[in-house]
């Protein structure tokens, strides 16, 4: 049964209600959601959209397409949290939107809801749909060209059947396969400017598998590859040239440190075994997990072998993005993003064909799993080992509570469903189920991830910041401060990831302790954030101060009234 024109506009629209609800509830946290929001904003306060800098230091990581959606949405909307995680959002929506669409294409209207159902509750989805990663970009423009890619093959599919049932010429199906594709290859430029040549790897990788795997070499046909190399580098190469002409030390850092070094080596400290990514795998695709290995089992039939299968593509696709990052020296869970909607499209097609029965068991397995996880959330506080900690997952545990439970009445609803035989109405209803029990996992994050966040200890700071202020950084590198500030700190006895922007312009740093209380005694109304360690040695030095602010991790000094009083002196560089 196929849900109607109303019904689908009510699903679509609740989806957009609790897809951007929350979005400006919860705090910044460290380090990825402060890093991607300050650039742009110091994009849009230098005028300078060509390099990227963060802190006011280079910052060469990461193409800039994210940064620049991002400086667009303050300029328009101004800069919040909100509009921080809006390009992340948006992506995230438009690819449950395109994989739906892309699904009713290639199979019917039905599947088509499926996909987007399943890959609109998937836990991983939805939460890097949430927080300001460059993620998600990726994900949704590469999910783009796959999804071209399949929809010009089927093109060609229908052209060399003469025609199809809605009466398309094969010239005319010819021509939106070659449409079809260039929007592939315009998707695949984004996806570069997005996070670098990785896509352009991954899927070109995916691809030479595929064809491996199918011998389906019509595929070759559909690709244009003239007309779609020339739109994608009219796309890439522009801001390539331009930075690279603006820092000639750009190149050798973004790709070969940024890329290869990062693949080969552990130098970035985030290596894993090989297994890393099946945990990640496991649960990031409830509430389906139990539907993925079914929706394996019909891809490589012999009866197919030389055919258009679009399964086949799919599974080449999250085979070679699995594997890729498994072996890569450099893994965190988001990596594997890119797999999610290839997913949901390969376990749409399998619910597209389950019977009540296998559905029902799937769904007991659920309920049974949603039950078992409220059981864990009401004891999380037992296994705190510190007073603090215990306080803020209490709170959480009440958020978490109302979600998970959420999730086990909701997934009990589809069970009454299925067992009535109402196959599409217990597929949506679990899908929705889980994406309401997700989201508000989110919006109860806020008290895990406030201490996360330097927004309470920004608001204490700025009654004591003057015009003269300079404020350091010392030994530490809080990536939300100067978001909340709306300013740089100027960083001491400390490089990590800024070791790059510092090296081109080391006059923006303090290298040691010593030069930093020089520049402290000079100036007049200075501020200093440290770790606690760092303020117990600088009270033990006999450092003129006092406190401005404490949150039990950070502390934030200034001068003595007295103190800060004496003439000014020099002040360090901006």
């Amino acid at each position: 049964m196929v849900a109607s024109h109303g019904r689908l506009a009510a699903l679509l629209l609740l989806l957009v209600v609790v897809w951007f609800g929350g979005l400006g509830h919860r705090k910044l946290i460290k380090p990825d959601e402060g890093r991607y929001a300050e650039i742009p904003r110091e994009m849009v306060a230098s005028g300078d959209w060509t390099t990227p800098r963060l802190n006011g230091l280079k910052y060469f990581e990461k193409p800039p397409l994210q940064y620049w959606a991002t400086a667009v949405a303050y300029e328009a909307f101004g800069a919040s949290e909100a509009t921080s995680r809006l390009w992340t959002a948006l992506t995230g929506f438009l690819g449950i939107l395109v994989v739906g669409f892309t699904a009713a294409r290639l199979y019917d209207r039905r599947t088509g809801l499926f996909a987007s159902t399943v890959l609109a509750s998937c836990v991983a989805y939805v939460l890097l749909g949430h927080f300001n990663t460059l993620d998600m970009g990726l994900a949704f423009f590469m999910t783009t060209t796959l999804c071209a890619t399949l929809l010009a093959r089927d093109a060609r599919a229908r052209a060399a059947g003469h025609g199809d049932h809605c009466g398309a010429s094969p010239d005319a199906l010819a021509t939106q396969a070659r449409r079809w594709m260039l929007l592939g290859w315009a998707a695949l430029a984004l996806a570069t400017l997005s996070k670098g040549p990785v896509a352009v790897v991954l899927s070109g990788g995916a691809l030479v598998f595929y064809l491996l795997l199918s011998r389906d070499w019509t595929l070759l046909r559909s690709l244009v590859l003239v007309r779609g190399l020339a739109l994608y580098l009219l796309i890439t190469a522009p801001w390539f040239l331009a930075v690279s002409k603006a820092n000639p030390e750009f190149a050798h850092f973004f790709f070969i440190h940024e890329h290869v070094e990062r693949f080969l080596t552990t130098e970035h400290r985030r290596e894993g075994p090989l297994w890393y990514f099946v945990p990640v795998l496991a649960v990031g695709l409830l509430p389906w997990l139990s539907l993925v290995v079914a929706s394996f089992s019909t891809t490589f039939s012999p009866s197919t072998r030389g055919a258009f299968a679009p399964e086949r593509l799919l599974v080449a696709w999250c085979a070679v993005i699995f594997v890729f990052f498994s072996l890569s020296g450099s893994k965190l869970p988001s990596y594997v993003l890119p797999m999610f909607p290839a997913l949901a499209l390969l376990v749409a097609r399998h619910l597209a064909r389950i019977d009540a029965r296998a559905l029902r068991r799937h769904l007991v397995a659920i309920v049974a799993l949603a039950g078992l996880v409220c059981l864990v959330v009401l004891a999380l506080p037992r296994f705190m080992d510190s007073a603090d900690t215990a306080e803020a997952v209490g709170r959480f545990r009440v958020a978490a509570l109302i979600a998970m439970g959420t999730w086990l009445v909701g997934s009990g609803v589809a069970l009454r469903f299925a067992w009535r035989g109402r196959i599409d109405a217990a597929i949506v209803t679990t899908g929705f189920a889980a994406l309401v029990a997700w989201s508000g996992l989110l919006i109860g994050h806020e008290t895990l991830g406030r201490g996360m966040s330097t927004a309470d200890l920004a608001a204490q700071m700025k009654p004591a910041i003057e015009p003269d202020t300079t404020i350091y950084s010392i030994g530490i590198f809080e990536h939300t401060l100067d978001f909340y500030l709306a300013r740089t700190v100027t960083l001491v006895s400390f490089r990590d990831e800024l070791d790059f922007g510092l090296t081109q312009e080391p006059a923006r740093g303090i290298a040691t302790i010593d030069e930093f209380k020089r520049r402290w005694a000079a100036e007049r109304a200075p501020l200093a954030i440290m770790s606690r360690d760092v303020f117990d040695t600088l009270v033990a030095s006999h450092l003129p101060l006092r406190v401005i602010a404490d949150d039990r991790r950070r502390i934030v000094i200034g001068k003595p009234v007295e103190a800060s009083t004496a003439p000014s002196g020099t002040t360090s560089p901006p």
